[in-house]
């Protein structure tokens, strides 16, 4: 028996719902991380010691940078899920570009931008 070559329409149309599931869950996460970074978290430490506010600050400026870090993340897992749905269009989802075979489907389910093997992944 030869191996499949690529996923049936079938299992690309489950995958394909699974992604806009997940896509639409990371734009939403993402609206939150964005919020978060915009806006002016005022905690009214005007009226407080000067160390408070300067330590206030600084806890600003860290989350702000975090926050700043988990959107550009954010962000790059969407448009890898984005791409995904691209090789589904053209029939090429699920295909290790490494070994050319196909990727087993629990791990799509639980990494499903994912373009290699377990196989390929090891020979990195």
């Amino acid at each position: 028996m030869a191996e499949s070559v690529r996923y049936s329409d079938k299992d690309l149309a489950e995958f394909k719902a699974l992604i806009q599931e997940k896509i639409n869950k990371a734009q939403h996460d993402l609206e939150l991380i964005k919020s978060a970074y915009m806006n002016d978290h005022n905690n009214g430490t005007d009226d407080t010691s000067p160390t408070f506010k300067a330590f206030d600050e600084g806890s600003e400026v860290m989350s702000k940078e975090s926050n700043s870090q988990l959107a550009i993340r954010q962000e790059k897992f969407i448009r890898d899920l984005k791409n995904a749905l691209i090789r589904i269009e053209n029939k090429t989802y699920g295909i290790c570009r490494v070994t050319g075979k196909l990727i087993n489907k629990e791990r799509l389910k639980l990494v499903p931008h994912a373009t290699l093997s377990i196989e390929a992944k090891n020979m990195q």
